[in-house]
């Protein structure tokens, strides 16, 4: 029987992305969700997966943006929250303001879908204390907004280098974009948070066994750009090292993974954004297939319901590594 892994897709829209880059034109919520999200049901529906994805509440809010959202629930995949307004400091945010973020996301999910969101991932992996307290209040079943890497500040460098238009209080808030260096000390396997009283579980996004480096497609694709030997042969190395640590992978997708620059010409400068489509999503094909064949593709919830009642470490998070 193979192990499992699960499979989860943020659907981070075109105005997050600018949002997050500094660019004012956000503001007007431009979209991409009726060209990613057939695109990628397709991808799915031909290999008959089912997954989870994370989902901004704003673009559930939006009239433009709904038709495009039912769909992914009613092809059967889990609807995840993934925060109202897409910011990566909600590390920065009150209880309060966190509480009102959730209950607008949760509302607008519902309202679209009809379904409860029982997983969080944040945005960029932003993280807190309060933030776990809040969705253990809430009824959560899982987080995942941890990234297991040590090259964390090394992407943020790059971030902030292709965003030299950012303010000085737009870059303060994003200090801790994708995380810190201490976080690639932290477990690749899943753990649980000690809530208040109770405990919340944590799926990590996995890295590579050992040395951190990520494994989500994003960087698959990026690597694809100078040797798509080099990516492929990555690939199925991580894939085994997994299966050798006993690491049940949970691999992470982007919209972006399955657009191309002539879709998003605004976006065109994240790598991987000039591979022609056919190209790119072949290569998509190759390591989702590879992964299908070493494990048993999950959604988020079923990843966290299989151990639930497994014992697994318990870990405070004020007592992490700064």
């Amino acid at each position: 029987m193979k192990p499992i892994a699960s499979l989860s897709l943020d659907l981070d829209n075109k105005w997050s992305y600018m949002k997050t880059h500094g660019d004012a034109e956000w503001e007007s919520f431009p979209s991409y969700l009726d060209v990613i999200v057939p695109r990628a049901l397709a991808f799915l529906a031909e290999r008959k997966l089912e997954i989870t994805f994370f989902i901004v509440g704003q673009d559930a809010a939006l009239e433009k943006n709904r038709r495009a959202i039912a769909s992914i629930a009613a092809a059967g995949h889990e609807i995840g929250n993934h925060s109202f307004n897409h910011e990566p400091w909600l590390h920065l945010y009150s209880k309060q303001e966190l509480v009102e973020e959730f209950e607008k996301t949760e509302k607008a999910i519902f309202d679209v879908t009809g379904k409860r969101t029982v997983g969080f991932r944040g945005p960029g992996y932003s993280l807190s204390p309060t933030v776990l307290e809040v969705l253990a209040e809430r009824g959560y079943e899982y987080d995942c907004s941890t990234l297991p890497t040590y090259i964390a500040p090394l992407a943020r460098a790059y971030y902030f280098f292709k965003s030299p238009e950012m303010s000085d209080e737009e870059r303060e808030k994003r200090k801790k974009l994708f995380g810190k260096f201490s976080d690639g000390f932290r477990s690749l396997k899943p753990y649980s948070w000690q809530v208040g009283t109770g405990s919340m579980i944590e799926i990590p996004v996995t890295t590579l066994p050992i040395f951190k480096t990520p494994i989500h497609a994003s960087y698959l694709l990026y690597l694809s750009t100078f040797s798509k030997t080099t990516a492929r042969i990555y690939w199925k190395t991580a894939l085994a090292m997994c299966r050798m640590t006993g690491v049940q992978p949970s691999i992470l997708l982007h919209p972006l993974d399955f657009l191309t620059g002539e879709d998003v010409p605004e976006l065109k400068f994240f790598p991987a954004m000039n591979m022609p489509l056919d190209q790119k999503l072949g290569l998509m094909a190759e390591f989702i297939d590879e992964l299908d064949a070493k494990f048993t593709i999950t959604t988020m919830r079923e990843h966290a319901r299989s151990i639930a009642n497994q014992r697994v470490k318990a870990l405070d998070y004020e007592k992490q590594p700064a």
